[in-house]
């Protein structure tokens, strides 16, 4: 499989921290980022659900220049479709921030 990268041609990185979980209709994503910490570029290319463990605060910052603040709640399950584009995740809280993401197989839509 060869190397994803962005449209601007910059690599892309997995989605999450480690798949947790897998099989012909989902995949189970653990996202872990340690204080302050930064997940690198990636994009979704499969609906998703964002199911926070963790209580904090992030900002995803997409190639393109655009951001956006996020407060994690657990037990606050929000669905994210494609087509977002490449972005990053930035931790801005002094705390480990922990999600689950779990990818929609067979959603993909129609090219």
């Amino acid at each position: 499989m060869s190397e994803q990268v962005s449209k601007s041609g910059t690599p892309l990185g997995p989605i999450g921290t480690k798949v947790l979980f897998e099989n012909e209709h989902i995949r189970v994503w653990a996202i872990e980022l340690p204080p302050k910490g930064h997940q690198p570029l990636h994009e979704h290319h499969l609906p998703y659900l964002i199911v926070p463990i963790s209580e904090g605060k992030s900002v995803m910052k997409w190639e393109d220049g655009r951001s956006r603040e996020l407060v994690d709640v657990p037990g606050d399950i929000k669905y994210r479709d494609t087509g977002g584009g490449p972005h990053e995740l930035f931790n801005l809280e002094d705390t480990k921030l922990h999600t689950v993401l779990v990818e929609i197989k067979g959603a993909e839509k129609p090219s």
